[in-house]
């Protein structure tokens, strides 16, 4: 056995362990020195591992604060959480050596004020209105800490040129703004700056548990509902020990899952063939992922599948009447999907567009954390319904669809894919429904206890962690949307581009801003 093999080793074992929709008490996870903390993030993401979570909670009773890690071994099917206490207002920086962790620690200070020392580009992530810690990276006089306010990267020299996109976009979409440091056409930096749909969803959260909570977790990012709702309810059916949710229900979640990933996906690549002129496959993909929507409604009168999920199972069954209308609608569905999309791997001038447009390498995707299809496109297998398989993904298996180009031609051909399979397990699942009942009782919360769960949203994986108090109440509920994530790739995948490529790179991710600024 190497010394770095036997490092591995004796970091990991500080770690406490559980799998996906797991739960630990809190005195379980061991206090680590900031020394040991650190290098069990190093040492353990060096050796595969990626950073899933890593957030601030306050101690209580104290002014303390600790700093949680959740890392997601995939190999090993299994998740890692480690904690240190933070006595004072600041704590060592890990970007430096370990990229995945650089938006985590400006979240960190942003919210608790803790300043993550030698963190080589600290500002606001999303710019809180009520700030109280504005001295990190302000002057004490502003009143206001705004969205895209404070300084850019720049990039000098002769005809070096900056170019700034949004908040307002001529399209109908969420705000954000897009700052270009750019030679001619070429684009040499692209930064992001978000914010500007800030809701305060976790400190809502702080109210709960309540029946209104799921509402919220419900719009973390509107076209997620499924994915942020079941995943906040695997987390409270875990501090409940609930552990005989009926596979009837376990599967009439994985269909809504699925019809989600099927709808947004659709929508993407009619909307990626728009982008370039495409009008045939954009015109059909925009009514297929209405009856993608509609079928949602089918089961549980939402398109977007809210109401549906609840702690314990869902709230709606599918009877045999809407089995036989749902099969109908799926292979109506199935028909014209296959036509629409096929056009454009048929067409030239389309693959043209598309190949070698914002790649990522494998590296980029390791380094950074990348989640969902952009990882996938890039050729690193990773997806939680096969590396942390919960619910029916525990006996129903979806192959993981990847690619290895890792440009726009990839991201949306791995759509392609995951439609495919998305909809081969659908219709497996209706035809083939368990008989059972579709919901559990469900009481009180465990006290001074920690549950992580994951779930593979259609942008990637969706990670929701709750710390509950002596009284079993949250005291801490930490988000992270794929968007949080995956922002730092379309920077990326932006660089040595022309600018007018912006447009197909920035759908062939479309990420969430709401879902990243909560």
């Amino acid at each position: 056995m190497s010394v770095n093999e036997m490092s591995k080793i004796q970091t990991d074992s500080v770690l406490a362990k559980l799998s996906n929709g797991g739960m630990l008490q809190l005195d379980e996870i061991p206090d680590l020195s900031i020394e040991e903390f650190g290098q069990a993030i190093l040492t353990n993401v060096a050796f595969g591992q990626r950073v899933s979570a890593l957030f601030a909670s306050p101690v209580e009773g104290s002014s303390a604060t600790h700093l949680y890690v959740v890392l997601a071994d995939d190999e090993d099917n299994e998740l890692s959480v480690g904690r240190v206490e933070i006595k004072g207002n600041q704590f060592p920086s890990l970007t430096q050596h370990c990229p995945q962790v650089h938006m985590f620690e400006r979240e960190i200070a942003e919210q608790y004020g803790l300043k993550p020392v030698d963190h080589p580009w600290l500002k606001p992530v999303r710019s809180h209105r009520s700030f109280t810690n504005r001295d990190l990276w302000y002057d004490k006089s502003i009143k206001e800490i705004l969205p895209a306010t404070g300084e850019f990267y720049s990039v000098d020299g002769e005809q070096i040129h900056e170019v700034a996109v949004g908040p307002v976009h001529a399209g109908i979409i969420e705000p954000g703004h897009f700052r270009f440091q750019c030679h001619g056409e070429e684009v040499f930096h692209l930064e992001i700056a978000l914010g500007y749909q800030h809701r305060g969803i976790e400190k809502a959260f702080m109210s709960g548990p309540a029946a209104r909570i799921l509402h919220y977790a419900e719009n973390i990012a509107g076209d997620s509902a499924i994915a942020h709702g079941s995943t906040y309810c695997q987390n409270i059916e875990a501090l409940c020990g609930i552990q005989n949710i009926s596979p009837r229900a376990l599967a009439i979640r994985g269909i809504a899952l699925e019809l989600e990933r099927l709808a947004n996906h659709v929508g993407d690549l009619g909307a990626l063939a728009m982008d370039i002129g495409f009008l045939p496959t954009s015109s059909y993909c925009g009514r297929i992922r209405g009856d993608f929507l509609n079928m949602t409604a089918v089961i549980c009168g939402n398109r977007f599948g809210r109401g549906l999920v609840r702690p314990g199972g869902v709230r709606f069954d599918i009877e045999k009447s809407r089995v036989d209308d749902l099969l109908k609608r799926l292979k109506a569905a199935e028909r014209d999907v296959n036509v629409a999309i096929n056009l454009l791997w048929d067409t030239q001038s389309v693959l043209a567009r598309f190949e070698k447009t914002g790649a990522l390498t494998a590296k980029n995707v390791i380094d950074l954390g990348l989640v969902g299809p952009a990882a996938r496109a890039a050729g690193v297998i990773r997806d939680v319904r096969q590396d942390h398989s919960s619910g029916i993904y525990c006996f129903a298996h979806i192959p993981v669809s990847n690619c290895n180009t890792g440009d726009v031609f990839a991201r949306a051909y791995v759509r392609w894919l995951e439609i495919q399979q998305s909809l081969k397990f659908v219709i497996e699942q209706v035809r083939a429904l368990p008989n059972g009942s579709i919901c559990v009782p469900y009481g009180d919360l465990t006290p001074n206890s920690i549950a992580i769960s994951l779930n593979e949203g259609w942008r990637g994986e969706v990670c929701h962690v709750a710390l509950t108090n002596e009284s079993g109440r949250f005291i801490r509920y930490k988000v992270v949307d794929p968007s949080f994530h995956n922002w730092m790739g379309l920077a990326m995948a932006l660089r040595d581009q022309q600018i007018s490529d912006f447009p197909i790179c920035n759908k062939s991710f479309n990420l969430s801003y709401c879902g990243h600024d909560l």
